[in-house]
């Protein structure tokens, strides 16, 4: 028997006990939940599985939710260490969000792109060496504009589009009011501070990125030398990395909802992605 004969089975049961829309959500919600247990089940199986934790009240809470109050716009922060893979896990999971019919779907707010414009400092130090050496730091929250960027999700998920900067990490320059976000179902907030104390409260769900030392060492030096900093001016910056994640990234893993393993080939995301995509549009479509 197939997933829709059995819904239609359980649909029929109801019918006949006199049940009303709301035994059905409650329904749904329950058969949502229990697919997507069977999905992380699966995933578990896996010799580098996505999902590492998933703690089992937070998809109750999830799905009632999203089955209770549809029209929601739901912000998704996904953080972890510098090169640990959230960018990675962004390009694939939006690759299975992509759908013809709805291309108001989703939008991505980066971290990255709040950097506070630091050029002036660039210049006057001459180099990114004499700049760390100087005790300057791009590895704070501090660097980072975050009272903007939760002004733009508040915005965002009330429905108002904004204009948000962009940032240039060779030069360090930050332009102002350069890219349009619109207002999308799901807005994926990613970065290194998107859990820090100053964005408490904005997500509707919270993700954390882990990966081992030794594989975001290895991807943090070949990007940074793609950004212009090699040699003593990469040890230094990495250095600083490793000593902030301590204390203002590591932490938010005990507050994540879900921890995600950065060993996941993108390949892999984009597959678990869309397979929990469908299979909650299987659901929902079959109960409209």
């Amino acid at each position: 028997m197939d997933l829709a004969e059995k819904l239609q089975g359980i649909n029929e049961i109801i019918s006949e006990s006199g049940g009303k829309k709301e035994n059905l959500k409650i329904e749904m919600i329950f058969k949502i939940v229990d697919g997507l247990k069977e999905i992380l089940d699966e995933d578990r199986k896996q010799k580098y599985p996505l999902f590492l934790t998933v703690h089992e009240q937070f998809l109750l809470k999830v799905v009632k939710n999203i089955v209770n109050k549809p029209q929601t716009n739901y912000i998704i922060g996904i953080t972890g260490e510098s090169a640990s893979g959230k960018t990675t896990l962004v390009n694939y999971a939006t690759k299975a969000l992509l759908r013809g019919d709805e291309d108001d779907l989703y939008t991505v707010i980066s971290c990255d792109d709040y950097y506070y414009d630091t050029s002036k400092e660039l210049k006057e130090a001459g180099s990114y060496e004499q700049l760390y050496l100087s005790g300057f730091s791009f590895d704070t929250p501090k660097a980072i504009n975050l009272e903007l960027m939760k002004a733009h999700l508040i915005s965002l998920k009330n429905g108002c589009g904004v204009i948000a900067p962009e940032y240039n990490f060779v030069t360090c320059e930050s332009n102002p009011n350069t890219i349009y976000k619109k207002p999308s179902k799901v807005i994926l907030n990613e970065g290194l501070y998107v859990l820090n104390d100053t964005m408490q409260g904005i997500h509707d769900i919270k993700i954390y990125i882990y990966t081992p030392f030794n594989v975001i060492k290895d991807r943090w030096f070949a990007r940074a030398a793609l950004r212009g900093k090699t040699g003593k001016a990469a040890d230094l910056q990495f250095a600083d990395v490793n000593e902030t994640a301590q204390t203002y990234i590591r932490p938010s893993m005990n507050n994540a909802d879900v921890v995600i393993s950065g060993l996941t080939s993108a390949d892999y995301i984009q597959y678990i992605t869309t397979k929990i995509l469908n299979f909650v549009r299987e659901i929902t479509l079959f109960y409209r």
